[in-house]
C-alpha cells in the first residue's frame, strides 16, 4: 500500500534519493578506476534507479505546493 505523502515528506525522499545516487555514482567511479567495468555499471544503475526516484519525488513536491496554494502546475 502507498502512503499519501506531503509536499515537504516528498522533498525529504528527494533528498535522500539524491545522496543515495551521489553514494553510488562515487562507488561506479571508483570501480571504473579500478578497471572493474561491470561493478562500475552495476552501481552506475543503481544511481540511475535513485536518480529517477529522486525527480518523481520532487515532480510531486511541485505538485502538492502548488495544489495547496491553488495555482496550476505548469504544462
Amino acid at each position: 500500500m502507498t502512503k499519501m505523502l506531503t509536499g515537504t515528506e516528498h522533498h525529504t525522499a528527494a533528498a535522500e534519493h539524491h545522496e543515495q545516487a551521489a553514494s553510488h555514482h562515487r562507488q561506479a567511479s571508483k570501480h571504473y578506476a579500478e578497471k572493474d567495468y561491470a561493478h562500475a555499471a552495476h552501481e552506475a544503475l543503481i544511481a540511475h534507479g535513485h536518480t529517477q526516484q529522486a525527480v518523481r519525488h520532487g515532480n510531486e513536491a511541485t505538485k502538492y505546493h502548488l495544489e495547496q496554494h491553488g495555482k496550476a502546475p505548469p504544462q
